[in-house]
């Protein structure tokens, strides 16, 4: 019998890989952050003409994008009107997501949006399906125009008399997409750097206005969508919005109280009026809702209404919406489990639904590593600029969180302090389990090696 040559089996190449919604979605937000830093440095971008350093350009696009809002140049007096314009364009890239821009764009162009593109668009806006994804989005769309428009006319109503007619609908405008967007930007520093909204502590016509689009902004694009199908039937919504708008009026209420019964009646704050009192408060609790706005000198806070602000900083807004933090949903996840568990019960109920142990995990592993990054930064910058720990850790939380608060130490802060304010940033606004889940999990199937379970002993 002849020899017959060994036959060689080749097996074929494996396809390239291709980028997951994730890493798209993250990809799509650092390539916005870089052009945005590069325009920032032109001359045309500042009042002066001069070239800004890179890295103050860099923070101040990564803060826009990542609708944060903390500031190395004062926004009104430092950026020119091209400047603006810039960061006007980053905030709404930023707080509608990459992908919903980038849709608008395809959906304005006529062209028809694939399979992947609706995978894509589903991850960004923290979609349970792909189903009816493009109807979604062309909602959030026109929602977000609307909001944004009434926003702006509101606001106008207050700032044409004071500034005249086209510097008060530029100063609408700028305020309702920063303000709807969770941004935090405002063009307030002309009558003194920084000085955001402390000068209409007690004018509702302006502080109303921006604690709605706060609000608004910071429910998510499911609950309002479920707002607008169901009206006032609150039993057909899903069950994330019903936790979100319980969680948010929770909080809210909460917060007011404390601030309106204990921290606005303290000597430092007896120049206010109980007029002002009242309104500071209910501002105070609104804002740290990842929104960036002030309107009272937040480094007279005292330690206690430090530490409360911290806490709704951390927390933030909803799931799928500008806002950022653990979310709401999130906090009452952990609640709902924490209730379960000290009722010796191993499976958290809400309204007899039964909550996947899945997504405790998942609650309980956002929790821990935004604590411990919490942790770790404001120690960093504690140790890196020698600032009160307490300061550094307002500014963490509100760079995590992407609220923009501060209690005055951003300007001040090294370039490895930026460094760290940056990372938060950016970590905040994409969330830290969609960056692990781009970058850092490798293979997301089923463990194929079970091991044998074992018992420790808890408490």
């Amino acid at each position: 019998m002849p020899n017959e040559p060994l036959q060689q089996h080749h097996t074929p190449p494996r396809p390239p890989r291709q980028a997951t919604p994730a890493q798209i979605i993250i990809l799509g937000f650092l390539g916005i952050i870089l052009a945005g830093a590069l325009l920032l440095m032109l001359p045309v971008s500042s009042q002066a003409g001069v070239f800004t350093p890179f890295p103050n350009a860099l923070f101040t696009a990564t803060s826009a994008t990542c609708v944060t809002g903390l500031v190395v140049h004062d926004t009104a007096t430092y950026w020119s009107p091209f400047g603006h314009l810039v960061l006007l364009v980053l905030i709404q890239t930023g707080g509608m997501g990459v992908v919903t821009v980038a849709v608008a764009v395809v959906m304005c162009s006529g062209r028809r949006i694939g399979l992947r593109q609706r995978w894509v668009m589903q991850e960004s806006i923290s979609a349970p399906q792909v189903g009816g994804i493009v109807r979604m989005t062309s909602f959030i769309l026109k929602a977000m125009l609307l909001i944004e428009g009434t926003g702006a006319l509101l606001l106008s109503l207050r700032f044409c008399p004071q500034l005249g007619l086209l510097r008060g609908l530029w100063y609408g405008i700028f305020h309702s997409i920063s303000t709807f967007c969770n941004a935090g930007f405002d063009l307030m520093g002309t009558s003194a750097p920084y000085s955001s909204l402390t000068g209409y502590v007690g004018d509702p016509l302006v502080w109303g206005p921006i604690a709605l689009l706060i609000l608004v902004g910071g429910l998510g694009f499911l609950t309002w969508h479920d707002l607008w199908e169901h009206r006032l039937r609150f039993r057909a919504y899903r069950l994330q919005s019903k936790l979100g708008l319980v969680s948010t009026a929770a909080l809210l209420l909460l917060s007011f109280l404390f601030f309106q019964c204990y921290e606005f009646r303290l000597p430092q704050w007896a120049e206010l009026s109980g007029w002002e009192r009242l309104n500071a408060a209910a501002f105070q609790a609104v804002t740290p809702r990842t929104a960036g706005f002030n309107s009272v000198d937040l480094t007279l806070l005292s330690e206690p209404g430090k530490l409360v602000t911290i806490l709704l900083m951390l927390v933030g807004g909803s799931p799928g919406s500008t806002a950022g933090g653990i979310k709401t949903a999130t906090a009452g996840v952990l609640l709902i489990s924490l209730w379960a568990g000290l009722r010796g019960r191993d499976q958290g109920v809400l309204r007899r639904r039964t909550i996947p142990q899945a997504r405790v995990l998942n609650a309980m592993t956002l929790t821990l590593v935004v604590t411990c990054l919490f942790l770790a930064g404001s120690i960093a910058l504690t140790l890196a600029d020698g600032v009160p720990y307490l300061a550094a850790a307002f500014e963490v939380a509100s760079a995590m969180g992407t609220v923009g608060l501060t209690m005055g130490i951003t300007t001040g802060l090294s370039p490895l302090s930026q460094g760290i304010i940056i990372a938060m940033m950016f970590l905040g606004r994409v969330g830290v389990l969609s960056f692990s889940i781009a970058f850092l999990i490798r293979d997301r199937g089923e463990n194929k090696i079970r091991y044998p379970s074992v018992d420790v002993m808890i408490g």
